[in-house]
């Protein structure tokens, strides 16, 4: 972890905060930090800044130095992978910024997916911790489950895609090529299975106002597209 997120649970006083069993590892066999030395950490959905390290298992903060990182202003709408992929796909997406992820059903997600131990509310937490750690940001992605195609399209996505928002999906037939930097112009990128969206789905999302967009003539596994997909349209 290249940043020490803390909990507003941990907090003991103003300043301290007790670290957890994997937190106390890491700084003191990773970083071979001792009592004393000074560690970057952060408070969830707060600043970044350092601590004083204590090897008793806590931190004293004594310096706020910066915001996290700028967000990007993209909304993800995932076809739920398999469980495996789902976890390294959110830590990734979280890491480079993004920070409302839709998981919704397609006639290609196997309907076992969506009992997955995966999905519990605390497992999708510490799977998006990580990806904060990583980045050396701070705020939690809002992630929400639709398990229903067509409810998703008719009822949510209205409310998301609005004349300032490009509506793009990932769709390797008759699309155009995916843009190239965005700036700071808002999207919603829908991205689906790892057979591709049918027919009826990629319809229906065009009369939602989305688009179809390609990367070329390769089909990307999940887990690849949306890294790829992300640093074409926000390049860092």
């Amino acid at each position: 972890m290249n940043l020490i997120l803390l909990q507003p649970e941990q907090q003991q006083t103003s300043d301290c905060f007790k670290l957890t069993d994997a937190q106390l590892k890491h700084i003191s066999q990773v970083l071979q930090k001792n009592s004393g030395d000074r560690v970057r950490v952060g408070l969830l959905n707060g600043d970044i800044g350092e601590a004083v390290f204590d090897a008793s298992g806590f931190v004293n903060i004594d310096r706020s130095e910066s915001l996290p990182p700028a967000a990007l202003p993209l909304t993800l709408v995932l076809a739920l992978p398999r469980p495996n992929m789902l976890k390294r796909t959110l830590m990734n997406v979280t890491a480079m910024g993004v920070k409302r992820i839709y998981l919704i059903h397609s006639s290609k997600v196997e309907k076992s997916y969506w009992q997955s131990p995966v999905l519990k509310r605390e497992n999708i937490n510490a799977i998006l911790l990580e990806g904060l750690e990583q980045a050396r940001d701070t705020v939690m992605p809002e992630l929400t489950f639709c398990p229903r195609f067509k409810p998703f399209v008719e009822d949510v996505l209205p409310s998301l895609l609005s004349k300032d928002v490009l509506g793009l999906i990932a769709h390797p037939y008759n699309a155009r090529a995916c843009p190239i930097d965005l700036g700071d112009a808002s999207s919603i990128l829908a991205i689906g299975p790892e057979g591709g969206w049918s027919e009826y789905e990629v319809g229906k999302w065009q009369e939602a106002g989305m688009e179809t967009v390609h990367l070329g003539e390769r089909i990307l596994r999940v887990e690849t597209a949306v890294p790829v997909l992300l640093s074409r349209l926000y390049p860092a």
